[in-house]
């Protein structure tokens, strides 16, 4: 399985198909709340599993840090390590870019999957979507750092 960032229209399709699929069609969130304004400022990634989209993501900048959003798998993919490539992927730009920090609003499930990479649950529970969510940050190296 290999990340790759969005370059092009085709690829942007693929993310959103995999988006549509996983929150629209698996999590009954409706589609206007899935994608949204912030489309455009965001850098997108698609994982794929030799050449089929099996995930998506994608990494907003807010202020010092990055802000990982819309991180989904495929069913078929999960337990795989599909999540994991995606994150690394986001949390690789984001510290291109100069953030010192990654934020991200984690579904209920999901929290134990990020705690394994290191984020802590940063609020209370919170409804987004109608799904129970959970703010979690994780500090990002200082870059020439050890």
């Amino acid at each position: 399985m290999k990340v790759r960032e969005v370059r092009n229209e085709p690829e942007q399709k693929e993310a959103f198909q995999v988006r549509q699929q996983v929150f629209v069609e698996e999590q009954n969130v409706p589609p206007g709340l899935e994608i949204d304004e912030l489309e455009q400022e965001a850098f997108h990634f698609v994982l794929y599993d030799e050449d089929q989209a099996v995930g998506a993501a994608r990494l907003r900048l807010v202020d010092d840090y990055g802000k990982a959003e819309r991180v989904c798998v495929l069913p078929s993919h999960r337990q795989s390590g599909a999540g994991r490539l995606l994150m690394e992927a986001l949390e690789q730009k984001a510290l291109e870019k100069g953030a010192s920090a990654m934020k991200l609003n984690a579904q209920h499930t999901a929290v134990p999957f990020y705690k394994k990479l290191k984020y802590e649950v940063t609020s209370d529970e919170f409804m987004d979507a109608g799904i129970p969510h959970f703010e979690m940050k994780k500090a990002l190296p200082v870059k020439g750092g050890l």
